[in-house]
């Protein structure tokens, strides 16, 4: 029997309810329906004394009498209470509906079992609405104490098909082929960590004698979930490595030796250096290089891509760098011509909005090898751009564009060249070992010199006039301040009036012509939203209210002061990008947080970590635990995780275990032919057949 056939092998199951567990919970195959976890457990294992109970909501059992019944009057019709008591004390059960039902039903000073969910109000307890039993009949009852409660949907429940009903089809399941589950991790493996076997944590996980055997049941299933998929990544990582043949940059020469000892603008961080060593023995192994830089805005990531393109362009090969927007390549490419300027290298900048005569002779120059560093959008990836001879990719903020986009770069040369994926979105050290556990990881971890820390606060929207004051005083000294408006796409008009009503308040308190005021939305042409920023970046004007185009992007040192309104409607990791806009020259800089008074708990601890902190890792690891990884990944990246039991933010412990389990397996049998791995092997095959991973990693 094989556990992928459909699931109406199992008795009860017929093909219309198969149907429906397929549309509303993707349930197919015996195999799906036995990895559809519980989300949480009913525990009858335990009866307590009403004099032990907590002022908690949580679910309770325990043995009394019903001494009293009464209907009492309310607002809209009554309700039934009943006086419930041990020999400790007395709580009410309360019954809203079916009430005439019900009271009929009871029995006085009878012992019952009732359960339920607490109510606590005023010092006392109550039930309502109980599950409610004599003792003579819930001695009868062959029980498991702990029952699974699934996830399930209003069509679902309104269909029949009650948690009740998918724990008959798992008890089904599990009868019908309990024998047929195989065991898919090493003998080895299992002893290690004193695991218990597959079936055992599989049967556990859906009905548990107690919550040790649960626990036994989770922690086996978590490590193996998580071991397969890094068991896929470094597979791939290994073939990546072995099999993929990159270009060899042997020669350190005359570009780079030139720009490094004549033309670095500043001396390089430890961290910097660190990295660069790291990138330079990938490129000259022969290997593929396939590695992530993180590294906080404002690290120097760009002097790194620079120096990484020079050594490609030494070795007779062309560089390129993607960005996500056009104000982004644009800031790159003037960074970038800036730095090479006294250097015989030519550097062009494709985007959309490149005209056509340019575009002709941008190609042709690439054709025949005389443009070394093409920077650009989207605009790249068209089968028109053909290099001569692509040595580097440089992919920048690489959340934002999909897998099927990032390989189209990989076909532009014979042989694949290397890959750069620079990121300013810190990526918790989970994550990144779950994500891209494919990928090499560098991290720039310090600023550089003379980069002051910025000071972050938060004031609620009452406090404006005083923010409007500070805002004048560092203006008067001669610096520049964003007023950031948030845009969220489904109410685009609202946000469009709310950033016209935030322009006009504050041109009304910053008139002209001794103030000037910027302004940047979405709704603006290219052309006039370039213009605005040149005017910014120039100075000529004090004030620039924006959206949040502004997240990646401009580079404006003058800019000390960033103003977030209604800073509780962004994210963390949207916030930590606004804030690296300032801080960029050598002035104090500020962010200053607005937000109404109405704010969550998740408000709070957002921007209370911004104040708090300003280390983006730091940042990205209580994002991590508010928002889950799914949403930090981006859209592109959060079907890698489609995790059944495992969850990356709760279990760290078990992930790095999984991961060290799988290095070792492969570094001692990288194929997995071994005897001992053969449980292993056909598991990952398996997997490797419907696993989605493989697509969704690049």
């Amino acid at each position: 029997m094989n556990l992928n056939y459909p699931i109406t092998y199992i008795k009860g199951i017929s093909v219309q309810r198969a149907t429906l567990l397929y549309t509303e919970l993707g349930i197919k195959t015996c195999n799906d329906l036995l990895n559809f976890f519980p989300f949480r457990y009913i525990d009858k294992t335990a009866f307590y004394k009403i004099n032990e109970l907590q002022p908690n909501s949580s679910e309770v059992q325990i043995v009394g009498k019903i001494t009293h019944v009464k209907s009492v009057a309310q607002k809209r019709g009554s309700r039934l209470v009943a006086s419930f008591q041990d020999a400790t004390g007395t709580i009410e059960l309360v019954w809203f509906r079916g009430q005439k039902w019900i009271k009929d039903s009871l029995k006085i000073n009878e012992p019952y079992v009732v359960y339920g969910k607490l109510n606590h109000y005023n010092g006392s307890f109550s039930m309502p609405h109980p599950e409610i039993e004599l003792v003579t009949e819930y001695k009868k009852k062959l029980q498991t104490k702990m029952q699974p409660v699934y996830p399930s949907t209003e069509k679902l429940t309104n269909s029949g098909v009650s948690n009740k009903l998918v724990r008959t089809y798992i008890q089904n399941l599990l009868q019908q082929f309990y024998d047929k589950i195989e065991e898919t991790l090493s003998n080895e493996i299992i002893d290690d960590f004193k695991m218990i076997s597959k079936r055992d944590a599989l049967l556990n996980a859906h009905f548990p004698k107690s919550q040790e055997n649960l626990a036994k049941a989770q922690n086996r299933l978590k490590f193996e979930e998580l071991f397969f998929i890094q068991l896929q990544l470094l597979r791939k990582k290994l073939i990546n490595k072995t099999k993929i043949k990159g270009f060899v940059f042997e020669n350190v020469g005359e570009s780079f030796n030139s720009f490094y000892g004549n033309h670095l603008p500043f001396d390089l961080t430890n961290a910097q250096k660190r990295v660069l060593k790291e990138i330079r023995k990938d490129v000259a192994s022969g290997a593929h290089m396939n590695r992530l830089l993180q590294g906080d805005v404002g690290s120097g990531k760009t002097i790194v891509a620079l120096l990484s393109m020079l050594l490609a362009i030494d070795n007779g090969f062309q560089a390129t760098i993607m960005a996500p927007t056009e104000i982004l390549a644009t800031q790159h490419f003037h960074a970038i011509s800036e730095m090479l300027k006294d250097m015989n290298l030519k550097v062009d900048l494709l985007t959309g909005s490149v005209k056509i005569k340019k575009r002709r002779e941008i190609h042709k120059n690439l054709e025949d090898g005389t443009l070394h560093i093409l920077i650009g959008t989207h605009a790249l990836l068209e089968d028109k751009v053909k290099f001569k001879n692509l040595g580097i990719a440089i992919i920048d903020e690489q959340h934002r564009f999909g897998v099927a986009q990032r390989s189209k770069l990989w076909k532009k040369n014979t042989t694949v060249p290397h890959i750069l994926v620079m990121t300013a979105t810190p990526i918790p050290r989970t994550l990144a070992m779950s994500v891209y556990g494919d990928l090499d990881i560098s991290v720039i971890d310090e600023l550089p010199p003379g980069r002051k820390e910025v000071k972050t606060v938060h004031r609620f929207d009452s406090n404006r006039l005083s923010v409007f004051k500070f805002m004048r005083d560092e203006i008067e000294k001669g610096r520049q301040v964003y007023v950031v408006y948030p845009l969220i796409q489904e109410s685009e008009t609202m946000d469009y009036k709310d950033l016209m009503d935030g322009y006009e308040s504050i041109s009304r308190e910053f008139p002209t012509p001794k103030y000037q005021i910027s302004i940047v939305h979405g709704k603006m042409k290219p052309a006039d939203k370039e213009f605005e920023m040149q005017r910014f970046v120039k100075g000529e004007t004090q004030i620039m209210v924006a959206t949040t185009v502004i997240e990646v992007g401009v580079n404006v040192p003058n800019a000390s002061v960033m103003v977030i309104e209604s800073s509780e409607r962004f994210g963390l990791s949207q916030l930590h990008q606004l804030r690296g806009r300032v801080g960029r020259g050598a002035d104090q800089s500020y962010c200053i947080l607005l937000s109404s008074f109405k704010l969550s708990a998740e408000g709070k601890t957002r921007l209370k970590t911004m104040v708090d902190t300003t280390d983006g890792f730091k940042i990205a690891e209580v994002d991590l635990k508010l928002r889950g990884p799914g949403n930090l990944m981006g859209t592109q990246q959060s079907g890698v995780l489609n995790l059944k039991i495992a969850d990356v933010v709760k279990d760290t412990k078990i992930l790095v275990a999984a991961r060290n389990t799988a290095i070792n397996v492969l570094q001692e049998d990288s194929n997995l032919s071994n005897p001992e791995n053969i449980n292993i092997k056909k598991a990952y095959l398996e997997l490797s057949k419907t696993s989605k991973i493989w697509s969704n990693i690049s």
